[in-house]
């Protein structure tokens, strides 16, 4: 995978086959302390303490429709060989966290990419999950900025319209690519 948010959508499609009810999803990007953070965290089934440790091996998969599990590992090199780490949280019976920190002005860390459309994606594909989702930048004069959506309103407010409705679309990706660009910081190359 080649953008950070490719690795957040394929951490919350895993959240999803782990039979969560509640997924969050946080992207923070702290120029001041020069840090990229994003974070899954659900409320599935998690995992034991042997699976957590061998989840971390890309020879690893629960999956029987491949051989490999190459996504958390990928994502764990990629944070480390730009001066961050992979953390990895999880109980059996009461979800899971996986968080990854980046150097964020490293020369090697992958683009945060269309984070927009994989929310979006996520919110459209499984609307019977309850979506959180939290962008947040702190520039280096301090300034905090955030971004906020909780998709309960959201369906809530339509009812029985689907997220799938065009006019609806519009407006959710019309949103928040619009909340999304109006945060992010400028190129730090």
């Amino acid at each position: 995978m080649r953008e950070i948010a490719l690795h957040l959508l394929d951490i919350a499609e895993n959240s999803v086959a782990a039979e969560s009810r509640n997924i969050r999803m946080d992207v923070m990007e702290d120029l001041h302390r020069d840090r990229l953070t994003v974070s899954v965290v659900d409320d599935g089934r998690g995992m034991s303490a042997e699976t957590a440790k061998q989840v971390l091996n890309p020879f690893y998969t629960t999956r029987t429709t491949r051989k490999v599990g190459l996504g958390i590992p990928l994502l764990k090199l990629a944070a480390e060989q730009t001066e961050g780490e992979l953390t990895l949280q999880t109980e059996k019976g009461k979800g899971t966290r996986i968080e990854a920190a980046f150097k964020h002005s490293h020369i090697d860390r992958m683009p945060l990419g269309d984070i927009g459309t994989t929310v979006l994606t996520l919110l459209v594909s499984y609307p019977h999950i309850h979506w959180e989702f939290c962008y947040q930048v702190k520039h280096k004069n301090g300034e905090e900025k955030e971004f906020a959506l909780d998709d309960s309103e959201i369906k809530s407010t339509l009812g029985d319209v689907p997220l799938t409705e065009p006019d609806v679309l519009r407006f959710l990706r019309g949103m928040i690519e619009e909340e999304i660009k109006s945060l992010a910081p400028q190129s730090v190359f």
